[in-house]
């Protein structure tokens, strides 16, 4: 017996025809520079993605060919997120908040032909320009300023665009690449098919997860070229969502005034957004007020249980994710399954602070040191995914070892997952402390330390140690006019942790270096600490 559905291939084009058919008049707003909004529509970005294709072949852009962006986020790069793949090239997403050689070697790596860049990032541009050659450089006047001579205008090179048919294509061409942050060697390329871009889209829209609809005003303060913005882009423009892209101004206050002008329902950042848009108001309580049914979706690194409470006394609803630029990115969402939701509060904040549950075609295991691990809520070991959008290699480089014997995606990230499917992120591989033969999670003294009233941020990491090995060290940030001392911080984990367990001292830090995507740097901290050896409690 065989199928009687027709064979169409999954096609990005599709969400751009949908957009431009279903939803015209949604609003698309975009914040300049000089903080004035641009509004536009998805009529205006559907004829100006089209014409972005025409222009790109004219050209004289092949099929698979790279067309790097270096943009904040703005219609115009959400014009290249479909405008590029339309032509049949690869939007290759420059991360700006690396540093210039990186950008340029990423650049030459990916053998980038054509660059689109807003004006603003020109001086950035002009860091690396040696390291790689671009055959165009086409610049968008994001400051509304002329655009210099031996660069081409985006804007005029809309308005000259012809007639545009799509190039032919496979669901299983590339669309789309990014790097991983590189924290340790170089970084690595990903790159996303029709296929996999597509799935991902459907899966991550779903109820459960981020539970997106045409109803929405959906503000991502992920940056566009952080994992495709963890794919929040494409799934507003499938589902017709009203975007509102706060460009470069990403200040706690900057995006408070944007949240009271827009009134989101749904918005997307790394943790130190929302700590830092929280402290902005405690600093001036009755200046903003959150949109009422603001929900947000918090990834990139572990969300303190406490921070999610701080916002639910807001009337927001926090829900984190756990996944990576390899998996496309999102592989699991913390929400409240029926079994769990009506349970007591405790318990309901409990599971929302972990990485929470696969989203459909993820399939996830833990494997320790004895194999598969069960899912008891105690058993850790490393975190391996399988699925239609997570990566099974990287771009011209041979990792063989991030993969297992069977084909499953070798994570880093050391987890549990209970009874009930909800994974518990409890270190990177590189970031757990073995002390006396006995292993600590830094993630969860991190997130128990930042519970404590006086405190901003925590990073904890392993220094050496003639007798143990190695034990913690916590850095600390304490919030402005606050105090605390080692024996008090101590004296509130020990509610939850062994003795042995506990920071054998503490570092009180103005700050806390982060990677380009937001994360704790501790690769930085353990350098900069290498030497040190705290006194043990044991």
């Amino acid at each position: 017996m065989q199928t009687t559905m027709m064979d169409v291939p999954l096609s990005l084009n599709h969400f751009l025809e949908r957009a431009g058919t279903l939803f015209p008049r949604t609003e698309i707003v975009s914040r300049l520079p000089d903080k004035s909004l641009r509004r536009g529509t998805f009529g205006d970005f559907y004829r100006r993605s089209r014409a972005l294709a025409a222009a790109l072949l004219r050209l004289g852009l092949k099929k698979g060919e790279r067309v790097a962006t270096l943009c904040w986020n703005h219609h115009a790069h959400l014009e290249c997120y479909f405008g590029i793949p339309a032509a049949g090239g690869v939007m290759h997403t420059l991360n700006l908040r690396l540093s210039p050689d990186e950008i340029g070697w990423i650049a030459g790596h990916a053998k980038d032909r054509f660059l689109v860049v807003d004006d603003i990032l020109l001086p950035l541009y002009r860091q690396f320009e040696a390291k790689h050659k671009f055959e165009r450089v086409i610049v968008f006047p994001f400051s509304g300023a002329a655009v210099e001579r031996g660069f081409e205008d985006y804007e005029s090179l809309l308005g000259r665009a012809e007639s545009f048919e799509y190039a032919k294509h496979d669901e299983n061409d590339p669309i789309a690449m990014c790097y991983t942050s590189g924290t340790t060697g170089r970084p690595k390329g990903v790159v996303y098919s029709h296929r996999s871009t597509v799935l991902h889209t459907l899966s991550a829209a779903l109820p459960d997860n981020w539970g997106l609809s045409a109803h929405d005003v959906v503000l991502p303060v992920t940056p566009m070229f952080h994992a495709n913005s963890w794919g929040v882009p494409y799934g507003a423009v499938a589902l017709g969502a009203k975007l509102v892209f706060p460009g470069p101004h990403l200040h706690p206050e900057d995006l408070l005034d944007l949240f009271q002008a827009e009134q989101p329902t749904m918005a997307f950042g790394v943790p130190t957004i929302w700590l830092g848009m929280l402290q902005a108001m405690e600093a001036k309580p009755g200046r903003w007020k959150f949109p009422p049914n603001l929900r947000t979706l918090v990834g990139g690194a572990a969300v303190p249980e406490s921070l999610i409470r701080a916002y639910a006394k807001h009337g927001v609803r926090v829900d984190q994710g756990w996944g990576m630029t390899e998996t496309s990115p999102v592989a699991t969402i913390a929400y409240v399954k029926p079994e769990i939701d009506g349970r007591d509060e405790d318990e309901v904040f409990r599971r929302k602070a972990t990485g929470g549950v696969p989203i459909p075609l993820v399939d996830l295991r833990i494997v320790g040191e004895e194999g598969i691990a069960p899912w008891d809520g105690k058993t850790v070991g490393e975190v391996q995914v399988h699925g239609p959008f997570i990566t099974g290699a990287y771009h011209a480089v041979d990792a063989r070892d991030r993969f297992s014997e069977d084909g499953w995606l070798r994570t880093g990230d050391v987890a549990s997952v209970d009874a009930h499917g909800y994974v518990r992120i409890t270190d990177r591989t590189k970031d757990l402390i073995k002390s006396g033969g006995e292993w600590i999670s830094s993630v969860d003294l991190e997130n128990a330390i930042m519970a404590h009233p006086a405190v901003l941020e925590a990073a904890v990491i392993a220094v050496a140690h003639a007798k143990w090995g190695e034990r913690p060290l916590a850095c600390v940030v304490l919030k402005p006019g606050k105090t605390a001392t080692p024996a008090e911080l101590n004296e509130a984990l020990a509610r939850k942790f062994a003795k042995w367990q506990l920071p054998d001292a503490y570092e009180f830090v103005a700050e806390i270096p982060r990677t380009s995507t937001g994360k704790f740097w501790k690769a930085k901290l353990r350098e900069r600490y290498a030497a040190g050896t705290p006194k043990s409690h044991g």
